[in-house]
C-alpha cells in the first residue's frame, strides 16, 4: 500500500501540469487563471491587451505558489515530518521550502514592477513600444489593436491561453506567459517543418501540416512560430480554417481574408518554401 506521502505528491504533481497545461476537463471546471482571475481580469473583448496583461501576470504569480502549495500539502499528507515546524525539518525540506517562498516573493515584486505607470513596464507594452509611430505611445497601439480585436472579421482560434488571432493589421499569438505580436506589412513567412498525415479522417486523404515561422523585419520584434497544435486541440481539426488560396509568382499569396494562411493542407511542399502576406 502506498504511503499517503507518495499518494499526495503523485496527485499533486498531477494538478500542477493540468493546471499549467489546462486540458479541457480542467477549463471546463473553472480551474484556470482566467477563470479564477475572472473578475479581475475582465474580458478581451473589452479591451484585448490590457485583459491579456493582466492574464499574463496573474499566470505567473499562479504558477510560482505551486511549489508552495506541494509544501503546504505535504505538511498535512506527512505529518510525522513536522514539516510546519520549519525548524523540526530536515535540510532538503528547509531548502525546499526557502526557495518555494522565495520564488512568488521574486515574481510578486516583478509583478508590481510591471504594475508601474499603468503597466508601462510590463514585457507586452514594450513589445507594443516597437511599434509606435512619432509623437505616440504603446497605449495608442493597444487601442488600435483593441479596436481590430473587436471586429467581426477577424480570425481567432485555439484555447484561450494558447490561441492564434489575425486581424487587418496585426498577427498575434497568445502563450501561457506572453503575447506574441507582429504587424502584417513588417513580416514575412517562411515554413520550418511539415508533417505528413497520410489519412485525414475528416477528407479521407492526405494531408500536410506545416510549421511557420512568423518574422518581422522589425529586429526588436521576437519572431515566433505558429504550428497547428497552436490554432487547435487537434491537428486535423485545423483543416476548418483553410480558406482558398492561389499561387502566384512561385509565392503564396492571400487575398482579404488574410487568416487563412496560418494552416494549410498542402501536398509536396518544400521546408524551405518561402510565404510572403499581400493585403
Amino acid at each position: 500500500m502506498e504511503s499517503p506521502e507518495a499518494t499526495f505528491t503523485l496527485a499533486y504533481v498531477l494538478f500542477a501540469v493540468c493546471f499549467v497545461f489546462t486540458p479541457n476537463e480542467f477549463r471546463s471546471a473553472g480551474l484556470t487563471v482566467q477563470s479564477l482571475f475572472s473578475a479581475w481580469l475582465g474580458t478581451e473583448d473589452a479591451a484585448f491587451l490590457q485583459y491579456h496583461i493582466r492574464r499574463s501576470t496573474a499566470t505567473i504569480l499562479a504558477h510560482s505558489l505551486l511549489p508552495l502549495g506541494y509544501y503546504l500539502g505535504m505538511c498535512f499528507a506527512a505529518a510525522e515530518k513536522q514539516l510546519y515546524y520549519i525548524h523540526n525539518a530536515t535540510d532538503g525540506w528547509k531548502i525546499f521550502f526557502v526557495l518555494a517562498l522565495l520564488l512568488p516573493t521574486v515574481t510578486g515584486l516583478l509583478a508590481y514592477y510591471w504594475s508601474w505607470n499603468g503597466w508601462a513596464n510590463h514585457p507586452l507594452a514594450r513589445t507594443l513600444s516597437h511599434h509606435v509611430l512619432p509623437q505616440s505611445s504603446w497605449r495608442a497601439v493597444a487601442s488600435s489593436i483593441n479596436t481590430e480585436f473587436r471586429r467581426i472579421d477577424k480570425f481567432a482560434t485555439g484555447a484561450p491561453g494558447a490561441r492564434v488571432i489575425v486581424t487587418d493589421t496585426w498577427v498575434m499569438k497568445v502563450s501561457t506567459y506572453n503575447v506574441y505580436i507582429a504587424q502584417q506589412q513588417d513580416i514575412h513567412l517562411t515554413v520550418t517543418a511539415s508533417q505528413q498525415h497520410e489519412m485525414s479522417p475528416d477528407l479521407n486523404t492526405p494531408v500536410q501540416f506545416i510549421t511557420i515561422r512568423v518574422a518581422s523585419v522589425n529586429p526588436h520584434v521576437k519572431s515566433f512560430d505558429i504550428s497547428p497544435t497552436d490554432c487547435h486541440s487537434s491537428p486535423t481539426d485545423c483543416q476548418h480554417t483553410v480558406l482558398k488560396s492561389y499561387l502566384r509568382k512561385s509565392q503564396m499569396l492571400f487575398g482579404k481574408n488574410k487568416f487563412s494562411y496560418f494552416i494549410f493542407k498542402l501536398r509536396d511542399l518544400p521546408t524551405d518554401f518561402n510565404w510572403k502576406l499581400i493585403s
